[in-house]
């Protein structure tokens, strides 16, 4: 089917952001499809649900295990997914702006985990909620690490918002944990689970920043088990390299005009002017969203290597 093609051509060429959005989307659809399937069968349809969100149940974690990774790709809610991507699209686009494509998957990961076990220690620690069995689901954990991360690396970087002017990040952080937390609604342990899990995509944030303006990257070492997965399912051997993390020598400025954080470097392996021309002539017959992360990944290392 073509309309199916276009969705996987979109996916190949997009960027690790689109990729990201894509696959919640996708998430979100498949399960409401198989609720309504469930429905017209006599079904309850939340049965797809279950095998999805994160239980709070140590005993049913273990027999669940791939929740962990599951629960934040996966909405019901029609506004709990489109603020989570809108969020993710806005402050995802900046922190590209600073850090790599792998650096975004790894604290969206880092971040949904982060958030899962601070609702488990919760669940298991808060007598109010010790009693009770809760189900984390969603990506906003997730999402609030892109965002904080950013917020903390370039606190000052600022966006024009409607009616408000120009914003620095920082406050726009702010405003959002706070915005969370006084979202609590009394006696609702689902809602007071899911706060919990929000503050731990938060830490996760903050860390992943201020270990970076140290020289450190905490998604090193996923990323690099996730490099080493892929290329065992592309018919190589398993490998485990840490890809090298290196501040940019120059500066960048924002849209305010102050000056920003360094840019975080990719990793300083060369472009061939063969693998450029290749590069600059797809550019020139498809465009530029037509390139994949690696050649855009090429062209960025290749116009740092020209500049001045």
């Amino acid at each position: 089917m073509a309309f199916i093609d276009d969705i996987k051509r979109t996916y190949r060429q997009g960027s690790m952001l689109m990729r990201l959005i894509l696959i919640n989307v996708g998430v979100f659809l498949l399960l409401h499809v198989v609720a309504l399937v469930a429905m017209i069968v006599n079904v309850p349809g939340d049965v797809a649900l279950r095998w999805v969100e994160m239980p709070s149940d140590l005993g049913l974690l273990l027999r669940r295990p791939w929740t962990l990774v599951t629960y934040m790709f996966a909405h019901y809610g029609l506004l709990h997914i489109l603020f989570n991507m809108l969020w993710l699209y806005w402050l995802g686009r900046i922190f590209m702006e600073f850090f790599s494509p792998k650096q975004l998957t790894g604290v969206y990961l880092l971040g949904g985990w982060g958030g899962a076990a601070l609702f488990l220690l919760a669940y298991h620690v808060f007598p109010h909620l010790a009693s009770a069995n809760g189900y984390l689901i969603g990506a906003s954990a997730s999402v609030l690490a892109i965002v904080v991360a950013t917020a903390v690396y370039a606190p000052d970087y600022k966006i024009g918002l409607l009616f408000l002017g120009e914003v620095s990040l920082k406050w726009i952080a702010i405003a959002t944990i706070v915005i969370d937390l006084l979202s609590l609604e009394g006696g609702n342990l689902g809602s007071l689970g899911s706060t919990v899990a929000h503050m731990g995509g938060a830490v996760v944030g903050a860390l992943f920043a201020l270990r970076i303006k140290q020289g450190h990257d905490i998604t090193r070492p996923l990323n690099a088990l996730i490099d080493g997965i892929v290329g065992l399912f592309n018919g190589r051997s398993f490998k485990w390299q840490m890809p090298q993390w290196r501040p940019q020598s120059g500066t960048g400025k924002g849209r305010s005009g102050g000056q920003q954080p360094h840019r975080a470097a990719r990793p300083a392996d060369t472009v061939s002017e063969e693998e450029l021309d290749a590069i600059l002539a797809k550019i020139k017959v498809a465009g530029y969203d037509a390139l994949s992360d690696e050649e855009k990944d090429k062209l960025f290392k290749a116009s740092r290597r020209r500049q001045p």
